[in-house]
Protein backbone atom coordinates (compact mmCIF):
# COMPACT_ATOMS: atom_id res chain seq x y z
CA UNK A 1 0.00 0.00 0.00
CA UNK A 2 2.79 2.39 0.93
CA UNK A 3 4.68 1.55 -2.25
CA UNK A 4 1.57 2.20 -4.32
CA UNK A 5 1.11 5.65 -2.75
CA UNK A 6 4.80 6.48 -3.27
CA UNK A 7 4.55 5.46 -6.92
CA UNK A 8 1.38 7.49 -7.37
CA UNK A 9 2.85 10.65 -5.92
CA UNK A 10 6.08 10.13 -7.83
CA UNK A 11 4.24 10.14 -11.15
CA UNK A 12 2.14 13.14 -10.09
CA UNK A 13 5.34 15.00 -9.22
CA UNK A 14 6.98 14.03 -12.50
CA UNK A 15 3.89 15.30 -14.36
CA UNK A 16 4.20 18.65 -12.60
CA UNK A 17 7.93 18.88 -13.38
CA UNK A 18 7.23 18.02 -17.02
CA UNK A 19 4.73 20.84 -17.49
CA UNK A 20 6.76 23.34 -15.49
CA UNK A 21 9.52 22.78 -18.04
CA UNK A 22 7.37 22.89 -21.18
CA UNK A 23 5.29 25.87 -20.02
CA UNK A 24 8.39 27.82 -19.01
CA UNK A 25 10.01 27.09 -22.35
CA UNK A 26 6.84 28.14 -24.19
CA UNK A 27 6.50 31.29 -22.10
CA UNK A 28 10.06 32.42 -22.82
CA UNK A 29 9.80 31.85 -26.58
CA UNK A 30 6.30 33.31 -27.00
CA UNK A 31 7.08 36.28 -24.72
CA UNK A 32 10.21 37.11 -26.75
CA UNK A 33 8.49 36.77 -30.13
CA UNK A 34 5.48 38.78 -28.92
CA UNK A 35 7.75 41.55 -27.64
CA UNK A 36 9.45 41.92 -31.02
CA UNK A 37 6.14 41.61 -32.85
CA UNK A 38 4.80 44.54 -30.81
CA UNK A 39 8.00 46.50 -31.45
CA UNK A 40 7.62 45.92 -35.20
CA UNK A 41 3.95 46.88 -34.98
CA UNK A 42 4.74 50.14 -33.16
CA UNK A 43 7.38 50.94 -35.77
CA UNK A 44 4.90 50.30 -38.60
CA UNK A 45 2.17 52.40 -37.00
CA UNK A 46 4.58 55.29 -36.40
CA UNK A 47 5.74 55.03 -40.01
CA UNK A 48 2.18 55.04 -41.35
CA UNK A 49 1.02 57.94 -39.20
CA UNK A 50 4.19 59.89 -39.81
CA UNK A 51 3.86 59.63 -43.58
CA UNK A 52 0.94 62.08 -43.62
CA UNK A 53 -0.86 59.87 -46.16
CA UNK A 54 -2.55 57.43 -43.79
CA UNK A 55 -5.99 57.72 -45.39
CA UNK A 56 -4.62 56.96 -48.82
CA UNK A 57 -2.75 53.91 -47.57
CA UNK A 58 -5.77 51.97 -46.25
CA UNK A 59 -7.00 50.41 -49.54
CA UNK A 60 -3.48 49.37 -50.50
CA UNK A 61 -2.83 47.96 -47.03
CA UNK A 62 -5.97 45.82 -47.00
CA UNK A 63 -5.32 44.71 -50.59
CA UNK A 64 -1.76 43.63 -49.73
CA UNK A 65 -2.86 41.91 -46.50
CA UNK A 66 -5.56 39.92 -48.32
CA UNK A 67 -3.13 39.02 -51.11
CA UNK A 68 -0.47 37.72 -48.72
CA UNK A 69 -2.94 35.67 -46.71
CA UNK A 70 -4.72 34.20 -49.75
CA UNK A 71 -1.59 32.83 -51.39
CA UNK A 72 0.75 32.16 -48.46
CA UNK A 73 -1.36 31.08 -45.45
CA UNK A 74 -5.20 31.18 -45.64
CA UNK A 75 -5.37 30.16 -41.96
CA UNK A 76 -3.96 33.58 -41.05
CA UNK A 77 -7.11 35.43 -42.12
CA UNK A 78 -9.48 37.11 -39.70
CA UNK A 79 -8.79 37.88 -36.08
CA UNK A 80 -6.43 35.06 -35.17
CA UNK A 81 -7.82 33.50 -32.01
CA UNK A 82 -10.72 31.93 -33.89
CA UNK A 83 -8.35 29.87 -36.07
CA UNK A 84 -6.50 28.72 -32.97
CA UNK A 85 -9.71 27.49 -31.33
CA UNK A 86 -10.60 25.64 -34.51
CA UNK A 87 -7.17 23.98 -34.56
CA UNK A 88 -7.40 22.96 -30.90
CA UNK A 89 -10.88 21.45 -31.26
CA UNK A 90 -10.43 19.76 -34.63
CA UNK A 91 -6.70 19.14 -35.13
CA UNK A 92 -5.30 18.66 -31.60
CA UNK A 93 -3.65 22.07 -31.96
CA UNK A 94 -1.86 21.23 -35.21
CA UNK A 95 -1.01 24.47 -37.04
CA UNK A 96 1.11 25.28 -40.09
CA UNK A 97 4.42 27.03 -39.45
CA UNK A 98 3.71 29.47 -42.31
CA UNK A 99 0.93 31.04 -40.23
CA UNK A 100 3.46 32.65 -37.88
CA UNK A 101 5.32 34.99 -40.28
CA UNK A 102 2.27 35.58 -42.49
CA UNK A 103 0.05 36.56 -39.55
CA UNK A 104 2.75 38.84 -38.19
CA UNK A 105 3.34 40.58 -41.53
CA UNK A 106 -0.35 40.89 -42.48
CA UNK A 107 -1.24 42.36 -39.07
CA UNK A 108 1.56 44.92 -39.21
CA UNK A 109 0.44 45.97 -42.72
CA UNK A 110 -3.24 46.18 -41.70
CA UNK A 111 -2.71 48.24 -38.56
CA UNK A 112 0.08 50.41 -39.98
CA UNK A 113 -2.14 51.54 -42.84
CA UNK A 114 -5.17 52.26 -40.63
CA UNK A 115 -7.21 49.05 -40.53
CA UNK A 116 -9.46 48.75 -37.49
CA UNK A 117 -8.22 45.67 -35.63
CA UNK A 118 -6.26 44.60 -32.56
CA UNK A 119 -2.94 43.06 -31.65
CA UNK A 120 -3.88 40.31 -29.19
CA UNK A 121 -5.37 37.87 -31.73
CA UNK A 122 -2.18 37.74 -33.80
CA UNK A 123 -0.15 37.33 -30.62
CA UNK A 124 -2.33 34.42 -29.53
CA UNK A 125 -2.15 32.85 -33.00
CA UNK A 126 1.61 33.41 -33.25
CA UNK A 127 2.03 31.93 -29.75
CA UNK A 128 -0.13 28.94 -30.65
CA UNK A 129 1.74 28.48 -33.93
CA UNK A 130 5.11 28.57 -32.19
CA UNK A 131 4.06 26.00 -29.58
CA UNK A 132 2.55 23.78 -32.28
CA UNK A 133 5.87 23.80 -34.13
CA UNK A 134 7.65 23.07 -30.83
CA UNK A 135 5.38 20.07 -30.30
CA UNK A 136 6.25 18.78 -33.77
CA UNK A 137 9.98 19.27 -33.29
CA UNK A 138 10.01 17.40 -29.98
CA UNK A 139 7.45 14.84 -31.19
CA UNK A 140 4.85 15.36 -28.49
CA UNK A 141 1.65 13.36 -28.77
CA UNK A 142 -1.69 14.94 -29.67
CA UNK A 143 -2.79 15.45 -26.06
CA UNK A 144 0.43 17.21 -25.08
CA UNK A 145 0.42 19.27 -28.29
CA UNK A 146 -3.07 20.54 -27.48
CA UNK A 147 -1.99 21.51 -23.96
CA UNK A 148 1.12 23.27 -25.24
CA UNK A 149 -0.88 25.22 -27.84
CA UNK A 150 -3.28 26.39 -25.12
CA UNK A 151 -0.19 27.58 -23.22
CA UNK A 152 0.73 29.53 -26.35
CA UNK A 153 -2.66 31.26 -26.32
CA UNK A 154 -2.26 32.24 -22.66
CA UNK A 155 1.31 33.41 -23.16
CA UNK A 156 0.41 35.57 -26.15
CA UNK A 157 -2.53 37.20 -24.36
CA UNK A 158 -0.50 37.85 -21.20
CA UNK A 159 2.41 39.42 -23.08
CA UNK A 160 0.18 41.76 -25.11
CA UNK A 161 -1.89 43.27 -22.29
CA UNK A 162 0.44 42.83 -19.34
CA UNK A 163 -2.17 40.76 -17.53
CA UNK A 164 -0.56 37.39 -16.73
CA UNK A 165 -3.36 35.97 -14.58
CA UNK A 166 -6.14 37.05 -16.94
CA UNK A 167 -4.08 35.72 -19.84
CA UNK A 168 -3.69 32.34 -18.18
CA UNK A 169 -7.40 32.08 -17.41
CA UNK A 170 -8.35 33.27 -20.90
CA UNK A 171 -6.45 30.39 -22.48
CA UNK A 172 -8.32 27.73 -20.48
CA UNK A 173 -11.71 29.49 -20.47
CA UNK A 174 -12.11 30.58 -24.09
CA UNK A 175 -12.29 27.08 -25.60
CA UNK A 176 -15.59 26.08 -24.00
CA UNK A 177 -18.49 28.32 -23.02
CA UNK A 178 -19.24 27.44 -19.40
CA UNK A 179 -16.32 25.11 -18.80
CA UNK A 180 -12.74 25.71 -17.66
CA UNK A 181 -10.01 23.24 -18.68
CA UNK A 182 -8.44 22.52 -15.29
CA UNK A 183 -6.09 19.98 -16.84
CA UNK A 184 -4.20 22.87 -18.47
CA UNK A 185 -4.47 25.32 -15.58
CA UNK A 186 -0.94 24.87 -14.20
CA UNK A 187 0.95 25.14 -17.51
CA UNK A 188 -1.23 28.05 -18.64
CA UNK A 189 -0.45 30.02 -15.49
CA UNK A 190 3.26 29.32 -15.80
CA UNK A 191 3.31 30.20 -19.50
CA UNK A 192 1.38 33.43 -18.90
CA UNK A 193 3.58 34.58 -16.04
CA UNK A 194 6.85 33.67 -17.77
CA UNK A 195 5.77 35.28 -21.05
CA UNK A 196 4.81 38.49 -19.24
CA UNK A 197 8.11 38.63 -17.36
CA UNK A 198 10.07 37.85 -20.53
CA UNK A 199 8.41 40.73 -22.37
CA UNK A 200 9.22 43.09 -19.48
CA UNK A 201 12.82 41.91 -19.40
CA UNK A 202 13.08 42.76 -23.11
CA UNK A 203 11.88 46.33 -22.53
CA UNK A 204 8.11 46.05 -22.82
CA UNK A 205 6.07 48.66 -20.92
CA UNK A 206 2.38 48.38 -20.03
CA UNK A 207 -0.27 50.95 -19.14
CA UNK A 208 -2.47 50.42 -16.10
CA UNK A 209 -5.38 52.63 -15.06
CA UNK A 210 -6.17 52.47 -11.35
CA UNK A 211 -9.66 53.94 -11.07
CA UNK A 212 -10.25 56.54 -8.35
CA UNK A 213 -13.15 54.62 -6.88
CA UNK A 214 -14.25 54.68 -3.23
CA UNK A 215 -15.56 51.22 -2.29
CA UNK A 216 -18.65 52.27 -0.35
CA UNK A 217 -21.61 49.97 -0.91
CA UNK A 218 -24.70 51.82 -2.11
CA UNK A 219 -27.94 50.16 -3.21
CA UNK A 220 -28.58 52.58 -6.05
CA UNK A 221 -25.06 52.16 -7.43
CA UNK A 222 -25.43 48.39 -7.18
CA UNK A 223 -28.59 48.58 -9.29
CA UNK A 224 -26.85 50.88 -11.77
CA UNK A 225 -24.07 48.31 -12.20
CA UNK A 226 -26.66 45.57 -12.81
CA UNK A 227 -28.37 47.75 -15.41
CA UNK A 228 -25.00 48.50 -17.01
CA UNK A 229 -24.31 44.76 -17.28
CA UNK A 230 -27.54 44.35 -19.26
CA UNK A 231 -26.62 47.29 -21.50
CA UNK A 232 -23.09 46.05 -22.11
CA UNK A 233 -24.39 42.57 -22.87
CA UNK A 234 -26.70 44.03 -25.50
CA UNK A 235 -23.77 46.01 -26.97
CA UNK A 236 -21.72 42.79 -27.14
CA UNK A 237 -24.57 40.92 -28.84
CA UNK A 238 -25.00 43.73 -31.38
CA UNK A 239 -21.30 43.67 -32.23
CA UNK A 240 -21.38 39.91 -32.77
CA UNK A 241 -24.43 40.24 -35.02
CA UNK A 242 -22.74 43.05 -37.00
CA UNK A 243 -19.69 40.83 -37.55
CA UNK A 244 -21.83 37.88 -38.65
CA UNK A 245 -24.08 39.93 -40.93
CA UNK A 246 -21.14 41.68 -42.60
CA UNK A 247 -19.42 38.32 -43.12
CA UNK A 248 -22.50 36.94 -44.89
CA UNK A 249 -22.76 40.08 -47.00
CA UNK A 250 -19.08 39.94 -47.96
CA UNK A 251 -19.38 36.27 -48.96
CA UNK A 252 -22.07 37.21 -51.48
CA UNK A 253 -19.69 39.56 -53.30
CA UNK A 254 -18.11 37.16 -55.80
CA UNK A 255 -14.90 38.90 -56.74
CA UNK A 256 -11.19 38.24 -56.28
CA UNK A 257 -10.57 38.46 -52.53
CA UNK A 258 -7.80 41.12 -52.59
CA UNK A 259 -10.13 43.44 -54.53
CA UNK A 260 -12.41 43.45 -51.50
CA UNK A 261 -9.52 45.13 -49.72
CA UNK A 262 -9.76 48.09 -52.09
CA UNK A 263 -13.52 48.34 -51.53
CA UNK A 264 -13.17 48.01 -47.76
CA UNK A 265 -10.38 50.56 -47.70
CA UNK A 266 -12.57 53.05 -49.56
CA UNK A 267 -15.34 52.50 -47.00
CA UNK A 268 -12.92 53.11 -44.13
CA UNK A 269 -11.77 56.31 -45.79
CA UNK A 270 -15.43 57.36 -45.95
CA UNK A 271 -15.86 56.64 -42.22
CA UNK A 272 -12.74 58.67 -41.39
CA UNK A 273 -13.86 61.62 -43.52
CA UNK A 274 -17.46 61.66 -42.23
CA UNK A 275 -16.72 60.91 -38.58
CA UNK A 276 -13.09 60.86 -37.47
CA UNK A 277 -9.77 59.06 -37.88
CA UNK A 278 -10.18 57.79 -34.30
CA UNK A 279 -11.95 54.73 -35.75
CA UNK A 280 -8.84 53.67 -37.64
CA UNK A 281 -6.05 51.52 -36.24
CA UNK A 282 -5.93 50.32 -32.65
CA UNK A 283 -7.80 53.29 -31.20
CA UNK A 284 -5.76 53.23 -27.99
CA UNK A 285 -5.97 57.01 -27.62
CA UNK A 286 -9.76 56.87 -27.45
CA UNK A 287 -9.66 54.04 -24.90
CA UNK A 288 -7.17 55.98 -22.76
CA UNK A 289 -9.36 59.07 -22.97
CA UNK A 290 -12.51 57.22 -21.91
CA UNK A 291 -10.71 55.66 -18.94
CA UNK A 292 -9.52 59.14 -17.97
CA UNK A 293 -13.10 60.44 -17.92
CA UNK A 294 -13.28 62.11 -21.33
CA UNK A 295 -16.60 62.13 -23.17
CA UNK A 296 -17.02 60.99 -26.75
CA UNK A 297 -19.90 61.17 -29.21
CA UNK A 298 -22.72 58.80 -28.26
CA UNK A 299 -22.41 56.85 -31.52
CA UNK A 300 -18.66 56.22 -31.20
CA UNK A 301 -18.93 52.55 -30.25
CA UNK A 302 -21.40 51.87 -33.07
CA UNK A 303 -19.13 53.36 -35.74
CA UNK A 304 -16.23 51.30 -34.38
CA UNK A 305 -18.30 48.14 -34.82
CA UNK A 306 -18.76 48.83 -38.52
CA UNK A 307 -15.14 49.92 -39.05
CA UNK A 308 -13.91 46.68 -37.49
CA UNK A 309 -16.30 44.44 -39.43
CA UNK A 310 -15.30 46.16 -42.70
CA UNK A 311 -11.62 45.62 -41.94
CA UNK A 312 -11.96 41.89 -41.31
CA UNK A 313 -14.23 41.23 -44.27
CA UNK A 314 -12.01 43.22 -46.60
CA UNK A 315 -9.01 40.99 -46.00
CA UNK A 316 -7.50 42.81 -43.03
CA UNK A 317 -5.66 40.85 -40.37
CA UNK A 318 -5.52 41.52 -36.65
CA UNK A 319 -7.19 40.83 -33.34
CA UNK A 320 -10.74 41.53 -32.25
CA UNK A 321 -10.22 42.16 -28.54
CA UNK A 322 -8.72 45.65 -28.83
CA UNK A 323 -11.75 46.84 -30.85
CA UNK A 324 -13.93 45.19 -28.18
CA UNK A 325 -12.12 47.21 -25.50
CA UNK A 326 -12.73 50.35 -27.59
CA UNK A 327 -16.43 49.50 -27.93
CA UNK A 328 -16.74 48.64 -24.25
CA UNK A 329 -15.06 51.77 -22.92
CA UNK A 330 -16.92 54.16 -25.25
CA UNK A 331 -20.29 52.50 -24.65
CA UNK A 332 -19.50 52.94 -20.95
CA UNK A 333 -19.12 56.69 -21.45
CA UNK A 334 -22.54 56.77 -23.12
CA UNK A 335 -24.12 54.87 -20.22
CA UNK A 336 -22.46 57.18 -17.69
CA UNK A 337 -23.49 60.35 -19.53
CA UNK A 338 -27.12 59.27 -19.87
CA UNK A 339 -27.44 58.48 -16.14
CA UNK A 340 -25.13 61.24 -14.92
CA UNK A 341 -22.53 58.85 -13.50
CA UNK A 342 -18.74 58.89 -13.34
CA UNK A 343 -17.42 58.34 -16.87
CA UNK A 344 -14.10 56.72 -15.95
CA UNK A 345 -15.76 54.18 -13.66
CA UNK A 346 -18.26 52.94 -16.21
CA UNK A 347 -15.79 53.14 -19.08
CA UNK A 348 -13.66 50.68 -17.09
CA UNK A 349 -16.64 48.45 -16.28
CA UNK A 350 -17.80 48.58 -19.89
CA UNK A 351 -14.35 47.67 -21.18
CA UNK A 352 -14.27 44.34 -19.33
CA UNK A 353 -18.02 43.64 -19.45
CA UNK A 354 -18.29 43.87 -23.24
CA UNK A 355 -15.17 41.69 -23.45
CA UNK A 356 -16.87 39.08 -21.23
CA UNK A 357 -20.00 39.14 -23.39
CA UNK A 358 -18.27 38.98 -26.76
CA UNK A 359 -15.77 36.26 -25.88
CA UNK A 360 -17.78 34.33 -23.24
CA UNK A 361 -14.90 34.63 -20.77
CA UNK A 362 -16.39 36.30 -17.66
CA UNK A 363 -13.71 34.95 -15.29
CA UNK A 364 -10.78 36.19 -17.38
CA UNK A 365 -12.49 39.56 -17.93
CA UNK A 366 -13.16 39.92 -14.20
CA UNK A 367 -9.53 39.17 -13.33
CA UNK A 368 -8.45 41.59 -16.02
CA UNK A 369 -10.41 44.33 -14.25
CA UNK A 370 -8.33 43.70 -11.12
CA UNK A 371 -5.03 43.76 -13.01
CA UNK A 372 -5.87 46.88 -15.01
CA UNK A 373 -8.02 48.97 -12.67
CA UNK A 374 -7.28 47.78 -9.14
CA UNK A 375 -9.24 45.68 -6.62
CA UNK A 376 -11.68 48.36 -5.45
CA UNK A 377 -13.74 48.30 -8.64
CA UNK A 378 -13.43 44.54 -9.14
CA UNK A 379 -16.63 43.34 -7.36
CA UNK A 380 -18.82 45.63 -9.45
CA UNK A 381 -16.93 44.96 -12.67
CA UNK A 382 -17.27 41.22 -12.04
CA UNK A 383 -21.03 41.57 -11.56
CA UNK A 384 -21.35 43.44 -14.88
CA UNK A 385 -19.14 40.85 -16.60
CA UNK A 386 -21.34 37.96 -15.50
CA UNK A 387 -24.56 39.70 -16.52
CA UNK A 388 -23.09 40.69 -19.90
CA UNK A 389 -21.93 37.09 -20.43
CA UNK A 390 -25.46 35.81 -19.79
CA UNK A 391 -27.08 38.48 -21.97
CA UNK A 392 -25.25 37.47 -25.15
CA UNK A 393 -26.85 34.01 -25.18
CA UNK A 394 -25.49 31.51 -27.72
CA UNK A 395 -23.35 34.11 -29.51
CA UNK A 396 -19.63 34.67 -29.71
CA UNK A 397 -16.99 36.47 -31.72
CA UNK A 398 -15.34 33.04 -31.85
CA UNK A 399 -17.64 30.72 -33.86
CA UNK A 400 -15.47 27.69 -32.97
CA UNK A 401 -16.17 27.95 -29.25
CA UNK A 402 -18.02 24.89 -27.92
CA UNK A 403 -21.20 25.57 -25.94
CA UNK A 404 -21.25 23.45 -22.79
CA UNK A 405 -23.98 25.18 -20.79
CA UNK A 406 -27.34 26.85 -21.27
CA UNK A 407 -27.32 30.43 -20.09
CA UNK A 408 -31.02 30.39 -19.24
CA UNK A 409 -33.53 27.63 -18.42
CA UNK A 410 -35.97 29.37 -20.76
CA UNK A 411 -33.68 29.26 -23.83
CA UNK A 412 -32.57 25.90 -25.25
CA UNK A 413 -29.38 25.51 -27.29
CA UNK A 414 -27.36 22.66 -28.76
CA UNK A 415 -24.86 21.72 -26.09
CA UNK A 416 -21.56 20.29 -27.29
CA UNK A 417 -21.82 22.12 -30.62
CA UNK A 418 -19.86 25.05 -31.97
CA UNK A 419 -21.31 28.52 -31.51
CA UNK A 420 -21.69 29.02 -35.25
CA UNK A 421 -24.08 26.05 -35.37
CA UNK A 422 -26.37 27.23 -32.58
CA UNK A 423 -30.10 27.73 -33.07
CA UNK A 424 -31.55 28.87 -29.77
CA UNK A 425 -35.25 28.42 -29.07
CA UNK A 426 -37.44 29.65 -26.27
CA UNK A 427 -38.31 26.97 -23.76
CA UNK A 428 -42.09 27.21 -23.23
CA UNK A 429 -43.44 24.99 -20.47
CA UNK A 430 -47.18 25.61 -20.78
CA UNK A 431 -49.82 26.48 -23.35
CA UNK A 432 -50.62 29.65 -21.44
CA UNK A 433 -47.04 30.88 -21.92
CA UNK A 434 -47.32 30.12 -25.63
CA UNK A 435 -50.52 32.20 -25.84
CA UNK A 436 -48.82 35.16 -24.19
CA UNK A 437 -45.73 34.84 -26.35
CA UNK A 438 -47.73 34.78 -29.60
CA UNK A 439 -49.64 37.83 -28.50
CA UNK A 440 -46.37 39.67 -27.82
CA UNK A 441 -44.77 38.66 -31.13
CA UNK A 442 -47.71 40.07 -33.06
CA UNK A 443 -47.21 43.47 -31.42
CA UNK A 444 -43.41 43.77 -31.46
CA UNK A 445 -42.00 44.00 -35.01
CA UNK A 446 -38.54 42.55 -34.34
CA UNK A 447 -40.10 39.40 -32.80
CA UNK A 448 -42.42 38.61 -35.68
CA UNK A 449 -39.84 36.46 -37.46
CA UNK A 450 -39.95 33.84 -34.67
CA UNK A 451 -41.83 30.77 -35.84
CA UNK A 452 -44.49 29.85 -33.25
CA UNK A 453 -44.64 26.32 -34.66
CA UNK A 454 -41.22 25.68 -33.15
CA UNK A 455 -42.70 26.58 -29.79
CA UNK A 456 -45.70 24.36 -30.40
CA UNK A 457 -43.31 21.50 -31.14
CA UNK A 458 -41.66 22.15 -27.80
CA UNK A 459 -45.07 21.89 -26.16
CA UNK A 460 -45.92 18.63 -27.85
CA UNK A 461 -42.73 17.09 -26.51
CA UNK A 462 -44.02 17.85 -23.03
CA UNK A 463 -47.45 16.37 -23.69
CA UNK A 464 -49.17 19.74 -23.90
CA UNK A 465 -51.88 20.16 -26.50
CA UNK A 466 -52.06 22.79 -29.17
CA UNK A 467 -55.48 24.38 -29.02
CA UNK A 468 -55.90 26.04 -32.39
CA UNK A 469 -54.35 28.33 -35.00
CA UNK A 470 -54.16 31.14 -32.49
CA UNK A 471 -53.65 28.92 -29.47
CA UNK A 472 -55.54 31.39 -27.33
CA UNK A 473 -58.08 31.42 -24.60
CA UNK A 474 -61.21 33.25 -25.57
CA UNK A 475 -60.56 35.76 -22.81
CA UNK A 476 -56.80 35.99 -23.29
CA UNK A 477 -56.80 36.78 -26.99
CA UNK A 478 -59.45 39.50 -26.95
CA UNK A 479 -56.92 42.18 -26.05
Amino acid sequence: MVRKQIAEHTFLFLGIIKWVFWATFAGIVVGAVTRYFLWLLDWGIDLGEGSGYLLYLIPGGLFLSALIIKYLAPDAEGHGTEKVLEAVHKKFGKMKAAVIPVKLLATVITLSTGGSAGKEGPSAQIGAGITSVMADIFRLDNVDRRKLVICGISAGFAAVFGTPIAGAIFGVEVLFVGNVMYSVLLPSFIAGIVSYQTAIALGMHYSYHPIDFVPVFDESFFLQVILSGVFFGICAAIFIEVLNASKKLASKIKIWEPLKGLIGGALLIGIAVVFSTRYLGLGLGTIEGALSGESVEWYTFIVKMFATSITFNAGGSGGVITPILFIGSTSGTLFANVLGLDIATFAAIGLVAVLAGCTNTPIAASIMSVELFGPELAPYATLACIISFLMTGARSVYPSQILSMEKSPFVTSRLGKEMENQESHLHISSRKQLVKFRRITRKIPYLRHIDPDLLAKSLRKRGLKKKGPDDGDEKGDKD
